[in-house]
């Protein structure tokens, strides 16, 4: 009976281990404004993304959600699908792909994410959001190893990609014109795109791509 007595509380120590009732917590959010060269106007694109924290790691969270609860908005994003992001040892997760029908801008103003791990147990944190453009869509042309980018963005880098379209890497430019050999990107880079950044007003902008060799 004692054998049995303890096996009973062994498993219950160790089911309350591998199933912990400990909160996830959200450290900080943001939403970002991104506009994509199309054809009439610029696409619009929001990016949203977490800092999370969870006692099991972060590979026992499972769903993400945003709201605006004034306007009735609502997006879901599952641990399959969100985009983790690694930047100076921060980890970060979220999606690129918040958008509205008909391309329409986001509401301004507070919106609610909440956190929720495998065990059901949640957390939630409000944050603003207040994304404005400044400054008109940029471009880039590439022709005979030059570049010329024309811009009012306080950032400006040209991202590279290969053949398949993979990327590759991320290189500022501190000059609107000059030679693309002199940029130094991997030998295997295809094509580039502009990304114009705002980091004030949390917006930025992404041209189509361009041939660069």
């Amino acid at each position: 009976m004692q054998n049995a007595a303890f096996l009973l509380c062994a498993v219950t120590a160790l089911f309350s281990v591998s199933c912990s009732r400990t909160k996830p917590e959200i450290s900080y959010g943001f939403i970002q404004l991104v506009q994509y060269e199309a054809e009439t106007r610029p696409l619009e694109r929001f990016s949203f993304f977490i800092i999370a924290e969870d006692e099991d790691g972060l590979e026992n969270l499972e769903e993400l959600y945003l709201y605006n609860d004034r306007e009735q908005l609502r997006w879901l994003i599952k641990s399959d699908d969100w985009i983790t992001i690694i930047n100076d040892g921060v980890t970060w997760i979220g999606t690129r792909s918040i958008a509205l029908l008909n391309n329409e801008s986001l509401p301004l103003g507070q919106y609610r994410a909440v956190l929720v791990n495998k065990g059901g147990e949640k957390s939630e944190r409000y944050f603003s959001f207040d994304s404005q453009v400044r400054y008109p869509f940029p471009s880039l042309a590439i022709s005979e190893d030059r570049y010329t980018v024309n811009s009012d963005w306080p950032n400006n880098r040209l991202v590279g990609y290969d053949g398949e379209g993979n990327y590759v890497s991320t290189v500022e430019i501190w000059e609107l014109n000059g030679l693309v050999s002199e940029l130094r990107f991997p030998s295997n880079v295809r094509t580039a795109a502009l990304w114009a950044e705002d980091p004030d007003r949390f917006s930025s902008a992404f041209t189509n791509v361009v041939s660069v060799r």
